[in-house]
């Protein structure tokens, strides 16, 4: 064999095929969504501190134990440096060499605010309980997986104990296998006045058919095309039974995605996680592969992995980075958010400021070392004759003197 034209065999292995898990996830980035997303992930994590703080002995927190908990909030660097960047909303303070945190009096005039508009948002929020058991398949809700989500809906923190009570002809909790985490909310009376859709409703303000709402570009050819076709076939609503349906037909595929689509317009945000969405697989009956189904409607739903949390919004929710209809909690949530933005922005000011002050301080030390110089310089001037030409000492520092001495040492005829 000719070693020169021998070249190394490749060998194909399925075992060793990469794939990237995530590839099916992607989807070109939309920046006012991102920006949408990107406001909500600081008001929730700012939220989820303040309810934090508001259970600790006294509404204070140590910093030490603030910082235990920002490892389960997905946050890294030091709780002190993320509370000082809001300080109208957390008030931090040393006392015994150790630092605390509470509420300012403004976050607790919206706190106040807030609970005032959950107790008018009662019958609202039983009516939206009502409409997720009736779009799930047997009229039942995990209570473990619902508090998942709870926060989405709208549901206070008390609402197994402050709602499903209040309405007790209408929901009752049941525990069929004895299990503490099987513990679940039943509906007990179908409501028609409520079986009605988001698209239904705005089909019959505007007395058309209901149809599906379309956000693309429109250079994005193919995908209005493939939108069209899909929205050709007649609306199936989520309500309904969908005893009938085969698995994988383009009804059952519509009737998905309607489901999606109302559940996503029950939440405060138009938007849900996937993976918790995927929790409620069989209660919904959702299919395995949610993504590839909501990347195949780029039209309808936008799937983002912002701070690698691969989350799906619903389009048509949103006007640029804003809601188009906000719900009176999410009113009072934007006042929350406002109040952090300023902390933010006075946060900013006084770290401006402060490397203000250090580059001016940086900037006197530049100035003390030229200083420093200029004396060594003129110290080193004063051995000159004052024309900046330093003097020639006498000896072999002298030119003259050393061609002289060079001259006895190598010419070989003597004086």
């Amino acid at each position: 064999m000719n070693l020169l034209n021998y070249v190394k065999p490749t060998f194909y292995s399925p075992s060793f095929h990469f794939f990237r898990p995530f590839s099916l996830w992607s989807m070109r980035k939309d920046p006012d969504l991102e920006s949408a997303l990107s406001r909500n992930r600081r008001w929730i994590v700012n939220n989820q501190l303040k309810n934090i703080i508001l259970r600790c002995p006294n509404q204070i927190a140590p910093i030490k134990f603030l910082q235990k908990k920002f490892k389960t909030l997905d946050l890294q660097g030091k709780a002190l440096n993320w509370l000082r960047k809001y300080p109208c909303c957390f008030e931090v303070y040393l006392e015994n060499d150790e630092y605390y945190c509470q509420l300012t009096k403004r976050m607790r005039s919206l706190i106040d605010e807030e609970e005032s508009a959950k107790d008018m948002q009662d019958p609202v929020i039983a009516e939206r309980l009502t409409k997720l058991l009736m779009l799930s398949l047997n009229k039942r809700l995990n209570i473990v997986k619902l508090n998942e989500l709870k926060r989405n809906f709208g549901f206070p923190d008390d609402y197994l104990i402050r709602i499903v009570p209040n309405f007790s002809e209408r929901f009752r909790i049941v525990n069929y296998s004895g299990r503490r985490c099987s513990m679940e909310i039943e509906l007990l009376s179908w409501d028609q006045s409520l079986a009605v859709s988001t698209i239904e409703t705005l089909a019959q303000r505007q007395n058309i058919e209901p149809c599906f709402s379309c956000s693309l570009p429109i250079t994005w050819v193919k995908s209005w095309d493939k939108f069209r076709e899909f929205n050709e076939t007649p609306y199936i609503s989520p309500y309904l039974d969908p005893i009938g349906l085969v698995e994988g037909s383009k009804e059952m595929e519509k009737r998905t995605v309607g489901l999606v689509h109302e559940l996503l317009s029950l939440t405060l945000w138009k938007k849900v996680s996937i993976v918790k969405l995927g929790h409620f697989r069989r209660e919904f009956g959702l299919p395995e592969k949610l993504n590839v189904l909501l990347l195949k409607h780029p039209g309808i739903f936008y799937v983002s992995n912002k701070y690698q949390i691969y989350t799906v919004l619903l389009k048509e929710g949103y006007n640029g980075s804003e809601l188009v209809n906000k719900d009176p909690l999410v009113s009072v949530k934007e006042k929350f958010g406002v109040l952090m933005q300023e902390g933010l922005h006075e946060y900013n000011r006084r770290h401006h400021l402060l490397n203000l002050e250090k580059k001016k301080l940086q900037g006197i030390l530049v100035k003390k070392t030229e200083r420093i110089k200029d004396r060594s310089c003129q110290m080193f001037e004063e051995d000159g004759d004052g024309d900046g030409v330093i003097k020639q000492r006498g000896g072999l520092l002298d030119t003259e003197e050393r061609k002289r001495f060079y001259k006895v040492l190598f010419d070989d005829t003597g004086p």
